[in-house]
């Protein structure tokens, strides 16, 4: 293990070093922690080394947190991050999430040399993305374009996009700010248009429950309106026991005490959709989400989730 006193665990993506290295600076601004003592440690994933498949193939969620969760329960690390879109809703035993940083833009950004717009595109236009949320949501606005299977890193993406695999493609506004890649932007979706995913935007520290030292030094870094935003998306999430094989979309919003959840469930095809929107306190925050995931599974009814499954 390298000297410095703390480890941080990452994906070598040019997104993941980015979001590592935010974190690094804001604990070298919070904590009286030097340069010296704050190290990365790129990890590589069992998402990383799948690049020809999608990954709903490979069980979805999970696949880009399993080694480097492996790696913090043994010490090897001190703590990891992710993108808060990426965590199952269950931790693995002895972990815990301890900070959660002031959040990104949560919207889908359109990229396209073919049109201004998803409306813009001619019929029968491919639309590049690895997201069944997307796509699905692609197909109920517009069930005449083709969906492509578009993996890789944002600039791998781009580059598809570039060689002509597809006429457009989507990807969070987050990601390509934070990639100084907002230039590459057509037209950013509104969530009327296209819900987020679940946490987009955020990104989430993990450490050791046990580690007192570690949860002491990030909790500077906690944001709690994003947290509370946060936690309601996954409580929804979990509620419907989603995954990468359920398009599940859901966005919370913080306003003067109150909680506004919007959250939507589709099928991969987009020829059926449920809806479900609640308000309330930030004190039940946990509360809505599970609320509102049990009510959009009553109008969704039993047929429909057969279908998915």
């Amino acid at each position: 293990m390298p000297d410095q006193s703390l480890l941080i665990g990452t994906r070598g993506s040019p997104l993941a070093l980015w979001q590592a290295r935010h974190v690094w600076t804001r604990l070298l601004d919070n904590t009286g922690l030097g340069e010296g003592d704050i190290g990365l440690s790129v990890i590589t994933t069992s998402g990383d080394r799948i690049k020809d498949k999608p990954l709903r193939e490979f069980g979805g969620k999970g696949l880009f947190t399993k080694e480097i969760d492996e790696a913090l329960l043994r010490g090897d690390v001190d703590m990891a991050v992710h993108s808060m879109k990426d965590l199952p809703t269950e931790l693995p035993v002895g972990l815990c999430i301890a900070a959660i940083l002031p959040r990104g833009d949560v919207r889908d950004a359109f990229i396209s040399n073919t049109g201004q717009s998803l409306a813009d595109l001619p019929p029968g236009a491919r639309v590049g993305t690895s997201s069944l949320r997307r796509q699905a949501q692609v197909k109920r606005l517009r069930p005449d374009l083709r969906v492509v299977e578009f993996r890789g890193n944002v600039e791998t993406r781009l580059k598809k996009l570039e060689a002509g695999e597809a006429e457009a493609t989507l990807l969070a506004v987050a990601g390509l700010e934070r990639l100084g890649l907002a230039a590459h932007i057509t037209s950013i979706l509104a969530p009327s248009e296209m819900l987020p995913a679940v946490a987009q935007g955020a990104i989430s520290v993990i450490c050791r429950a046990d580690d007192a030292r570690t949860r002491e030094l990030l909790e500077p870094l906690n944001d709690n309106a994003a947290a509370t935003a946060v936690a309601c998306e996954r409580s929804f999430l979990a509620s419907l026991d989603g995954s990468c094989k359920t398009p599940i979309a859901g966005l919370a919003e913080i306003d003067d005490g109150e909680v506004h959840l919007r959250g939507l469930i589709l099928l991969p095809d987009g020829s059926e959709w449920h809806e479900v929107e609640i308000s309330g306190p930030t004190n039940e925050a946990l509360r809505i989400g599970d609320d509102a995931g049990k009510d959009v599974l009553a109008r969704a009814g039993p047929q429909f989730m057969a279908r998915l499954a």
